[in-house]
């Protein structure tokens, strides 16, 4: 099981991006390690030193464009977790066998 911890910046209210990927975490089964309300380099130090393996957060926006490890998308397209985003959007067609009928 991997270990997760939330992060939301020092400078935005928790409550509201907490409760977010708390849920996110837990949906995912992730082994939750605690919530860091602090600057970057702190959760940096985290990944580091082997504490966690994920990072869950509320919001693309409160990633530091400075950050290390960095991450880019050649195209320009936005990163989406491994989960599709919810709402209505196009979602690709089953791959499943009909069911025969006798």
């Amino acid at each position: 099981m991997e270990r997760a911890m939330i992060w939301v910046p020092p400078n935005v209210e928790a409550l509201a991006p907490s409760a977010l990927c708390m849920n996110h975490v837990l949906h995912r089964g992730y082994r939750f390690e605690g919530i860091v309300h602090a600057p970057w380099e702190a959760v940096e130090r985290m990944m580091v030193d082997g504490e966690v393996e994920v990072v869950v957060i509320a919001d693309p926006a409160h990633l530091p464009a400075d950050r290390t490890p960095r991450i880019e998308v050649a195209d320009g397209r936005p990163i989406w977790s491994a989960l599709p985003p919810r709402g209505g959007g196009p979602q690709p067609p089953r791959r499943r066998r009909p069911h025969t009928l006798e």
